[in-house]
């Protein structure tokens, strides 16, 4: 059968006009030249058939049906285990609008590049056209999609991470708008393998790669990449972050948003689970998203924010039920794990985990130290958020939840303090800014080098940095009512390179100090950073801290920072003129008062 005839018919049987949606996948078609297309309604039935034909295929390996029901584990190419930032693109008309966060290629340049490696990749495969919805399917700030793929892998991903299928097709109907994105896994070929942006067509092209990020074009393609050109646009935030809600003992609830780059904590931070005097206390934290956040003013002056993923794509390794019993738990059940090894028992096993020693590392071979970690660092899992314990009965309120705090963090073994609260809005978008973070797995290159990684959206933002800045700068309108900006550092270490801070459900504590900062109920200590809590401004019940640790997560060493700040400036230079002069004020005047 002619497989652009299969599209035509799609549209008839759906008996509805998408002129635009079938002509670009007729498009599509002629060039990859598929054997099949099939369109995606996202039924129970249709994905039971996909993953028949994977685990037929070997795609997907069944896990332990007794202690791991309904999951299963996907091994990628040993080459694709990463998003490859060298080999992602934004493709806008001008250079400078890509700015010198992006690596930069003409339109027409890319599009002819990527053309050619479409062109008949798709011969013996099947053509999967997946609508899908990111966020609440009747929510005014969602934004659709449709991705074109050859990987069966990518749907059933897709389906759990997205709201993928029927419903999202009818929405595209209605809205005739929707984001594209054309994907194949070609040869899994690292020297054919690239990821294209074009923000002003709100097109994707994914060529040669079937790891998440660069695969599943609904995440990190278009939710922050393309969606953050469409946020400066229409006047919202698509951002990486989490958000979380703290519930304190009188029922009122405060949700924060927090910016960390992956691999950082931002699941941990997102599931916590408060410390037991907490729990007995009546505190309760919700889960509305672990990943990405996008936000926008309501008609009250308050930015209100959706999840606009419907799973978590989390990292497996360091996951535990010490670290963290919530995503223990999610995974329990209907999972999909992507990079992991496995024990005798054909259940799933990474680092971190417990004390058992696997049988076959994350490539399938027996496990053997020698080889490296037996799970990939950058090792995954895949699950809809439904199945946290601590999902939030609000994770689906098409108007969003409100925001009280925005929470900017990274790893750093030194100079940072635990916690400190920008002075305005103007001084928080700088400490967004300025945010540094030591590298980890989750992209290729070396890890632990401290690079700067604004507001966490380093490989992320869609355009030039500079214009993101001025972006955020311009929420700060009379009658806004803006959430309060903070600045975590869990990863300060010691002198003998351990972390001077517990973490995981002992954040809740410096939380908690936040949210009675929004509410005007807790001390600071001025410095020329920001506002910085003394020991006894913290409920440290509990928490034994050597002086060494209270002297540096509450201290401010004054020539380290007149350092990092001087370094800022530097960096904030490299912007050239775009870079809005308020930022660099800001940056000016914290150096003065460094002296």
């Amino acid at each position: 059968m002619n497989a652009a005839v299969d599209v035509f018919k799609s549209q008839d049987s759906q008996g509805c006009r998408l002129d635009a949606l079938n002509a670009w996948v007729a498009e599509v078609a002629a060039l990859t030249q598929p054997d099949h297309i099939h369109w995606c309604d996202g039924s129970d039935a249709e994905n039971a058939a996909l993953i028949a034909r994977m685990q037929a295929d070997g795609t997907l390996l069944p896990l332990n049906r007794e202690t791991d029901p309904h999951s299963w584990l996907h091994r990628s190419s040993p080459s694709d285990v990463a998003r490859v930032e060298h080999l992602t693109f934004v493709c806008t008309p001008e250079r400078d609008d890509a700015g010198p966060n992006n690596h930069w290629m003409a339109p027409a340049e890319a599009h002819a590049k990527m053309d050619a490696l479409f062109a008949g990749c798709m011969r013996g495969r099947t053509l999967y056209v997946v609508p899908y919805c990111m966020g609440p399917i009747d929510s005014p700030l969602a934004r659709c999609g449709v991705e074109i793929t050859d990987s069966p892998y990518v749907v059933a991903n897709m389906r759990i991470m997205t709201r993928m299928g029927a419903a999202a097709l009818a929405r595209i109907e209605r809205e005739g708008s929707f984001v594209k994105g054309l994907h194949s896994i070609g040869e899994l070929d690292p020297e054919r393998r690239f990821i294209m942006h074009f923000p002003e067509e709100l097109t994707i092209k994914s060529y040669g790669s079937g790891y998440g990020g660069n695969a599943l074009l609904g995440k990190k393609c278009h939710a922050l990449r393309i969606a953050s050109h469409q946020a400066r646009q229409e006047g919202w935030l698509a951002e990486h972050m989490l958000i979380v809600g703290i519930e304190n003992p009188q029922g009122q609830t405060h949700y924060v948003a927090a910016a960390f780059p992956s691999a950082c904590g931002k699941t941990n931070l997102a599931m916590l689970i408060p410390p037991e005097g907490y729990r007995q206390a009546g505190w309760k934290v919700w889960t509305v998203g672990d990943d990405i956040c996008w936000m926008r003013p309501g008609a009250d002056g308050r930015l209100y924010a959706i999840n606009p993923e419907a799973g978590f794509f989390g990292v497996a390794p360091g996951t535990s039920d010490s670290s963290n019993p919530n995503a223990l738990a999610t995974i329990s059940h209907h999972t999909i794990f992507t990079n992991v090894a496995v024990t005798d028992e054909q259940e799933p096993w990474w680092e971190g985990l417990d004390g058992r020693t696997p049988a076959l590392d994350w490539q399938g071979r027996p496990y053997d130290p020698a080889n490296g970690p037996a799970a990939h660092p950058n090792s995954r899992f895949t699950v809809s958020a439904r199945q946290c314990p601590s999902y939030s009965p609000r994770a689906e309120d098409p108007q969003g939840v409100p925001i009280s705090a925005i929470v900017f963090g990274g790893r750093r073994a030194s100079l940072v303090p635990l916690v400190f609260e920008a002075r305005d809005w103007p001084h928080g978008v700088l400490v967004g800014a300025a945010m540094g973070s030591e590298t980890t797995a989750a992209a290729t290159g070396a890890v632990g080098v401290m690079r700067r990684d604004p507001m966490a959206m380093k490989p992320f933002c869609g355009y030039n940095f500079a214009d993101y800045f001025a972006h955020w700068l311009s929420f700060d309108q009379p009658g806004a009512k803006l959430p309060k900006i903070f600045h975590v550092n869990w990863f300060r270490k010691g002198d003998d390179g351990k972390f001077l801070w517990p973490g995981f459900g002992e954040n809740l504590r410096v939380l908690e100090w936040m949210i009675k900062r929004v509410e005007g109920q807790a001390d600071a200590v001025e410095t020329p950073i920001g506002h910085l809590p003394r020991p006894a401004d913290l409920n440290l019940e509990g928490v034994a801290l050597s002086q060494e640790a209270e002297a540096k997560l509450f201290g401010f060493d004054r020539d380290g920072w007149r350092s990092e700040v001087e370094s800022i400036g530097a960096y904030l230079e490299e912007f050239g003129g775009r870079m809005p002069g308020a930022l660099k004020g800001e940056q000016e005047r914290i150096a003065s008062q460094l002296g």
